[in-house]
């Protein structure tokens, strides 16, 4: 018999339910107010070149607050073909992108943790049926690889089957 486990403890005994804490990497925060509903998730491509979806879309209606993750500097914010782009470099050599998002906000400027950076603008690729059709874009990048920005707010990491005693399963030989 296995059972699921957060957390390691005796081989003898069930495992506390209670979570582990999150890795220092996913103290981040989400970049609209609340839990936002995320519409469209995180499908790299196989290749760079390959169409793919970079990032994920959160359901956010136009003209709503776009908070920053967490601490970082401006890299970019201005118009990237038709769309409102804003950049903002962060620890760890990682880049969070955000669009649509119009930003007073200007190359070199700081930012903290939970500050207004932007407001979701329009028109924008999102479509969400049970929405208005905007959204806001979230991506995160390290150098030219693209990562799943949930994996830095949500816990992704796989859960864990820890057997129940420490005694071999029947018909294996250790």
């Amino acid at each position: 018999m296995l059972v699921l486990a957060l957390l390691p403890g005796p081989a003898t005994s069930p495992v506390a339910a209670a979570p582990l804490p999150l890795p220092a990497t996913l103290a981040w925060g989400w970049p609209l107010a609340g839990r936002p509903r995320v519409v469209n998730v995180f499908d790299p491509p196989a290749k760079p070149w390959l169409s793919g979806h970079r990032g994920v879309d959160l359901a956010a209606e136009q003209g709503a607050a776009v908070l920053a993750p967490t601490a970082g500097v401006v890299a970019f914010s201005g118009n990237v073909v038709d769309r409102p782009v804003l950049t903002i470099a962060v620890a760890g050599g990682l880049r969070l992108s955000f669009e649509p998002v119009l930003s007073r906000l200007k190359a070199g400027d700081t930012v903290a943790r939970g500050q207004d950076i932007g407001k979701v603008a329009g028109p924008t690729h999102c479509r969400d049926p049970a929405g208005d059709g905007s959204c806001l874009h979230w991506g995160v990048r390290r150098g030219e690889d693209y990562l799943d920005p949930l994996q830095f707010i949500l816990d992704l990491r796989p859960s864990v089957l820890l057997p129940l005693t420490n005694q071999p399963a029947a018909g294996r030989r250790d």
